[in-house]
């Protein structure tokens, strides 16, 4: 029997409301969904919401996708709510509400490592400490949890499981692309401290000590054919492009918005030059956003 042709991935959603329980991690999701392409805002009065949303429709180039966080910080947010979430329905054809919250004790620890107060642990609230103010603030929030497309418990979560959670939130394949940056040094001058992988190439023949390719660098041609006429030149490349290849979609699939891949020889200008070219041509067949840097070429 001839196969189905597969579905398409659902769209992303225009605009996507972010609420939930104090502490449970909306501000790390709203980061998530401005890498994400989404234009982000925080703790917008609820009253605003259809307000926001003719904006970015009416905005010069449109703001075609748009993200905010409405709380329990705003203290008439719940009775608001229902009304302007319904007139934004109206408003914009593709509306996601997501949902976060965690146990009382994840809330709590979190609290205390970060010693803000919780909103509604303040005198105008009534409310009689921390755990009395997340129970209350559960309370108050259970009607527009009903409402919600999707709940998100972030309990266990680390910051990549949740850019995971949002992604299947908002539709398949809706996680942000990992950037990719190859940055040639020299050792002489220090290890890169923004670098996430080192690859060392001091042991290839060095073309310093030969005069006419001194005063080049690894993006001149003939320094680049002295050093891929070595077939141990050529065999490093190829080892280290094999490695990337298994390593660096597995960096993304960790919910990583960026790389740092660092390449080092002996005084940063030759050989550690020509390979970061070499690799991020590599890195580019995975069809990544790549970007090279050679930070000791010049010294």
């Amino acid at each position: 029997m001839p196969r189905r042709p597969k579905s398409p991935p659902p769209a992303p959603p225009n605009f996507v409301v972010i609420t939930g329980l104090s502490g449970s991690g909306k501000q790390s999701a709203l980061n998530a969904l401005e890498d994400l392409g989404y234009f982000g805002v925080d703790n917008l009065p609820v009253a605003l919401l259809p307000t926001f949303a003719e904006l970015c429709r009416r905005s010069e180039g449109g703001l075609s996708r748009a993200a905010v966080v409405v709380d329990a910080r705003e203290p008439a947010f719940v009775a608001a709510f229902p009304a302007a979430y319904t007139r934004l329905r109206e408003l914009v054809s593709h509306v996601r509400l997501l949902f976060f919250e965690a146990t009382d004790d994840v809330l709590m620890r979190r609290y205390s490592e970060t010693r803000r107060p919780h909103p509604l642990d303040t005198a105008n609230r009534h409310t009689r400490g921390l755990r009395a103010a997340i129970q209350a603030e559960r309370t108050l929030l259970a009607p527009v949890r009903e409402l919600a497309d999707r709940i998100i418990d972030t309990s266990g979560l680390t910051i990549y499981d949740l850019r995971r959670q949002l992604g299947e939130a908002l539709g398949a394949g809706q996680t942000a692309r990992m950037r990719v940056l190859l940055l040639s040094f020299g050792f002489k001058h220090g290890i890169p401290t923004e670098a996430d992988l080192v690859l060392d190439v001091r042991f290839l023949k060095n073309p310093h000590y030969v005069p006419e390719l001194r005063p080049l660098t690894g993006r001149d041609a003939p320094v680049a054919d002295f050093l891929l006429a070595d077939e141990e030149v050529v065999e490093t490349r190829n080892r280290f492009a094999e490695l990337l290849a298994f390593v660096v979609p597995r960096y993304a699939r960790d919910g990583r918005s960026y790389l740092t891949i660092a390449i080092g020889c002996t005084g940063g200008k030759h050989r550690s030059v020509m390979m970061a070219e070499a690799l991020a041509r590599e890195v580019r067949k995975l069809r990544f956003a790549v970007r090279v840097r050679h930070r000791d070429m010049a010294k």
